[in-house]
This record gives structure tokens, C-alpha cells and sequence, in this order.
């Protein structure tokens, strides 16, 4: 493969920074999204002779369907009977256990809607959404639509290999850094490459040109400046023309069948950071971690909310930031959000400790060092990350 070189790292999210000083809203959350199906009330002429008394509503519900391994995650319930203020929309509590808890505790019923007001105002403040009134629904949407988007299982085609797939991520990153991409374009590309690998047909010769094929693809979704095709086969060393790059992308569409779509774990992640009021450092190595993710193929069977949580839980256990009460409470209220899948968790927790604790010494070593520059508060250089016993300690 060709040898890319690093240029300066552009700076990345800043859950600190101003409005105004963030770079341009993320667009995933939007293009993730399906229509949306609204209840819109039925308009009745009503008597001007004499008042007539209405029924009142009927029930309804929504709830956040998840599935994992252990059944599933949370559920929420409305009733427009108990509402106080009359407008037909007031949220209960119904956290869904698979084992079918017949109780709950007080604390426990009042976390989804602590969670709601958190999830707005934070989508709110990271410029995730534009209209905070639509805030619940787009997040409720990305929680369900992110399953349609799992992997059965982390198997590869017959003649490919997790340390040949390792390889080929390495390289996109350093692609992915050198042209200053946006973030959400590298988790895109890979997730696209993943499914490409299980659609088409491919032979090993070509599997640089399917690598970039996909982050091309990836970056017309997320980007609004493109490089040439001239560009990416320059890239490769010219080993590949222009007519091979545009005929292996319109394979890979077909193959997917134009399905784009993907909510990165990325999003999850600086969501979270903010609803459990993360500080700047937690965030850095918790991006560490979960781009570590990338190069390990146990990790595509997973959901973008689980390997989110696991890098944010690990983060915190690493860095070991003394808690204020009021933090601990917002860390309690963010984990509610994968509440049901802590086993889950706790595995890839395993997966990136072992990951971070050998990065250093990996030749898939770009986003050990994409993140050893100042910009990222030297992260991937944490001293608790090479004592890999200390690691596997607090993932029991």
C-alpha cells in the first residue's frame, strides 16, 4: 500500500468551545433519519349551541426498542391522562428489564425524564439539532435505527484476514488526517468498508481500491469539498486508474443498495461526554479508545451506543478525575442510556484496554499517534493505558 505522511492534526470537536467557535453542526444525526411519523390530533367542529363533553384520550405509547444479548434496553411510556397541564403529553417512566422486574425504585422512575431534558439540552448545546423541540424524537429515531445497521456477526471473507482489514484502517486514517477530513467521514468510511466486505465480491489486489472507494463515498456524504479522483489514485501510487476507482464505486453501491446511512459512535459519544459532564481529558482519550475500536474486528458486532458508553467508562476508569457528587449523578444519568447491556459493555472494555495497552508497539500505530499531539492533550501517551494488568483490573 501507499505511504501517506501526517500533517498537523485539524482540531476536533470541543465540547468547551463557544457556538460560535465550533466547526460547522454534524450533519449525521439528520441524514441518519428516516421520516418521521408525528401524531397530529383530529380537528372537530365543535357546537356552538351547547358544550359538549369530550372523552378523554386514549392511551398511546412509544417506546425505545434496543435489542442486545440480554433483551431489551428502555422503554418510555406517555399518557395524555395524567397530564396536568392539559396538552396531552407527559412522560412516565417504563424502564423495560429482560428478565421482567415486577418493580421499580423511586430514583429508577424518574431517570427517564431527567434523561430527556439532558439529551435536548445537550444535542442543543453540542449543535447537533437546530430546533431543541424535535431534539427527543431525532434521538429516539437514532436509538432504533442503529440496530438496522449491525453486523450478524465480526466474520470475514475466506481469504481476508482481521490483521489484513487492521492494516487497511490504518492506512485510511492516515488518508482520513492528511486530506483534514471531518471525523464522521472515517467512522462512515469504515462502517461502509465492513459491509462492502460482505456484499461484494472482492479479491485481496483490490482491497486498497475498495478502502478508498469507501472513504470517497463517505466523504460526498460528509464533506463539502472533494477531492480529485486524480488525487486518491495518486495516493495509491497510481497502482489503479480512474475508470477502476468509479467502476468499484458503483459495485459498492449496488451492493449496498445505496444505503448510506450510519449513526457513528462518535455522536453517542460527545452526547454522553455531555449529558455526564465529562471533562475535556475524559473525552480526548475516550475518542482515543473509540477510534481504537476501528482496527478491531471484535468490535463490528456491537452498537454504536455500547462502544460509545465503554470508551466513555473506561476513559473516566483510566484518568481517575476525582467526582464531584453533582458529576456522579450526571454520570449515573448518562449510563442509563445503555442500562441492560453493562455485560456487553464490560467486554469491550476488555477489547480496547488490550487494544490501548499495545498501540504504542502496533505497526497499525496512526491513531496512537493522530493522538499524541498537544491539540489532543497527549492522550494515547496516558501512562495508565501501557499497564495493561492496571487496565484488565478495573474491567473485571
Amino acid at each position: 500500500m501507499a505511504k501517506t505522511g501526517f500533517s498537523d492534526s485539524k482540531p476536533l470537536l470541543d465540547l468547551h468551545s463557544k457556538a460560535d467557535e465550533r466547526r460547522a453542526p454534524l450533519r449525521t444525526w439528520a441524514n441518519a433519519c428516516g421520516p418521521i411519523d408525528r401524531w397530529q390530533p383530529v380537528e372537530v367542529d365543535e357546537p356552538r349551541m351547547a358544550p359538549v363533553k369530550m372523552e378523554p384520550e386514549r392511551k398511546w405509547e412509544r417506546r425505545l426498542l434496543m435489542q442486545t444479548s440480554e433483551g431489551i434496553i428502555m422503554g418510555f411510556h406517555e399518557d395524555s391522562q395524567s397530564d396536568p397541564d392539559g396538552n396531552g403529553c407527559v412522560e412516565q417512566t417504563a424502564l423495560l428489564y429482560p428478565h421482567g422486574l415486577q418493580s421499580l425504585h423511586s430514583l429508577q422512575a424518574l431517570v427517564p425524564s431527567l434523561l430527556r431534558l439532558e439529551v435536548e439540552k445537550s444535542l442543543e448545546a453540542l449543535g447537533l439539532i437546530w430546533d431543541r423541540s424535535y431534539a427527543w424524537d431525532v434521538f429516539l429515531d437514532i436509538m432504533r435505527t442503529q440496530t438496522r445497521n449491525m453486523l450478524p456477526n465480526a466474520d470475514l471473507p475466506q481469504h481476508f484476514t482481521d490483521a489484513t482489514r487492521a492494516v487497511l484502517v490504518n492506512w485510511l486514517i492516515q488518508v482520513h488526517e492528511m486530506m483534514h477530513f471531518q471525523d464522521e467521514t472515517l467512522y462512515l468510511a469504515i462502517h461502509l468498508l465492513n459491509c462492502s466486505l460482505r456484499h461484494i465480491k472482492v479479491t485481496t489486489a483490490n482491497l486498497q481500491l475498495l478502502g478508498m472507494v469507501c472513504l470517497f463515498l463517505a466523504a460526498k456524504k460528509e464533506e463539502s469539498l472533494l477531492p480529485e479522483v486524480s488525487g486518491l489514485c495518486y495516493l495509491m501510487d497510481h497502482t489503479y486508474t480512474k475508470h477502476q476507482l468509479l467502476r468499484m464505486e458503483r459495485k459498492v453501491l449496488c451492493g449496498l443498495k445505496f444505503n448510506l446511512s450510519y449513526s457513528p459512535p462518535l455522536h453517542f459519544l460527545v452526547l454522553l461526554a455531555s449529558v455526564a459532564r465529562c471533562s475535556a481529558k475524559a473525552v480526548w482519550m475516550a475518542r482515543y479508545l473509540l477510534e481504537l475500536s476501528l482496527l478491531e474486528g471484535q468490535c463490528l458486532v456491537f452498537l454504536p451506543v455500547q462502544l460509545a458508553g465503554a470508551a466513555l467508562c473506561l476513559s473516566r476508569q483510566v484518568l481517575q478525575e476525582p467526582q464531584t457528587p453533582e458529576g456522579e449523578a450526571a454520570w449515573c444519568l448518562a449510563s442509563s442510556i445503555h442500562v441492560g447491556s453493562e455485560t456487553v459493555v464490560l467486554r469491550i472494555m476488555h477489547i480496547l484496554a488490550k487494544a490501548a495497552a499495545t498501540a504504542h508497539a502496533q505497526e497499525t500505530c496512526a491513531t496512537f499517534i493522530k493522538f499524541s499531539s498537544p491539540e489532543t492533550l497527549h492522550v494515547s501517551r496516558h501512562l495508565g493505558l501501557k499497564n495493561i494488568s492496571a487496565l484488565l483490573g478495573v474491567c473485571p
